[in-house]
């Protein structure tokens, strides 16, 4: 440490004030209440001196600084004891920025803009003017809409109990560690990653006139001519539910396996020592075990038949039938708005008025679920 003596500097007394100062305390002259000796400095000058000690040596790089500053950061970092340090109460929200960001762009604005559409006349080369629930009105005075309407009610009161139980029952029975059932597993999921147009066009050739089901039916002599699968409205919406659960069993099946493999073997065991066949053991410890995944399951089919719109679209037409008698609001949404005379604000009004329907069926499975869990 640099030392700056007075003329008392080499004298004992001298030495001894020096000594004061290294060790951070005044000289015993200013202790000792008397005049300052004539080489002791003052607290200015104590203040550059310990500046100057502590810049001795220092790397005054760029290099140097950067290195200062992080080992900074590390102590402050470390001085917490979990390695994170918020300086102000919104930094936890900088990261959830972009996610919100990203819902607010792609589902929060095409909903306000949905509902803005729907109070206008525009079309798809034009814009609009104001008409406020005039698309409304038109809708619920459309027999086009009622009838779009029924038919997805009924194909969602069909579609959802075949795909809560029957991918359960399959699930039950894949389940089992027996040789080669991982391939059963595979075969059943293979429809899920099957394009659905691909799916739809394999079925319109199973179903049409001169199709699979027709040809071995006729040569069995079950009927005398071909079943109307895809020129009958009824025959085509049920050809349509038969072709979405299909699909969906594989599907659903893997939410159930993920729920089964959470049930106590111990629960299965007693039932056993209790006397309960497979057939009881299923409804007693298999299905309320489940149950959960049961809603959630019918939750998410509800809402997917309510939206089903390429079964329909692929098996028959784009009429959606003869005479339009199996369209679903999806179907009438896309008919109605697209094309040169498109309304897109009647569509948007029909989009409207189909998100309660799935609202609904969201509530109703989030309301079930809180029950079961009381």
């Amino acid at each position: 440490m640099s030392q700056i003596t007075g003329p008392g500097a080499g004298t004992g007394g001298g030495q001894d004030q020096n000594q004061d100062r290294a060790r951070g305390r005044e000289p015993r002259t200013a202790r000792s209440g008397g005049a300052p000796a004539a080489g002791a400095l003052r607290p200015a000058d104590h203040a550059v001196e310990h500046r100057a000690d502590r810049t001795a040596g220092r790397d005054e790089t760029p290099a140097g600084r950067r290195a200062r500053r992080a080992a900074r950061a590390a102590g402050r970092a470390g001085d917490t004891g979990t390695g994170l340090v918020h300086r102000n109460w919104w930094t936890p929200y900088l990261f959830l920025l972009p996610g919100l960001g990203m819902v607010a762009l792609f589902s929060l604005w095409p909903f306000v803009n949905t509902v803005v559409l729907s109070l206008t006349d525009a079309q798809i080369l034009r814009g609009g003017g104001f008409i406020g629930l005039d698309n409304y009105v038109r809708a619920l005075e459309d027999d086009a809409f009622w009838e779009a309407l029924v038919n997805s009610v009924l194909y969602t009161v069909v579609v959802v109990p075949c795909l809560v139980f029957l991918p359960l029952a399959l699930a039950v029975l894949v389940q089992k560690r027996i040789p080669g059932i991982g391939f059963f597993r595979s075969a059943f999921y293979t429809p899920v990653i099957a394009s659905a147009v691909v799916v739809g066009l394999i079925w319109q050739w199973i179903l049409r006139s001169d199709g699979l089901v027709n040809t071995v039916f006729l040569k069995l002599r079950l009927v005398s001519e071909p079943v109307p699968f895809l020129t009958d409205s009824t025959m085509l919406l049920v050809s349509a539910m038969i072709v979405t659960v299909w699909k969906g069993l594989g599907y659903y099946m893997v939410f159930y396996l993920a729920a089964l493999g959470n049930v106590p073997a111990s629960l299965y065991e007693a039932a056993a020592i209790d006397g309960a066949g497979p057939v009881r053991r299923f409804f007693s410890v298999t299905v309320p075990t489940v149950k959960p995944m049961m809603l959630l399951v019918g939750t998410l089919s509800a809402i997917s038949a309510l939206r089903v719109f390429t079964e329909i679209f692929i098996l028959g037409g784009e009429s959606g039938g003869p005479g339009g008698g199996a369209r679903t609001l999806p179907f009438m949404i896309r008919q109605v708005g697209l094309g040169f005379a498109g309304e897109t604000g009647y569509a948007a009004a029909v989009s409207v008025l189909l998100f309660p329907m799935t609202l609904v069926f969201s509530l109703l499975g989030r309301r079930l679920s809180k029950g079961d869990e009381s």
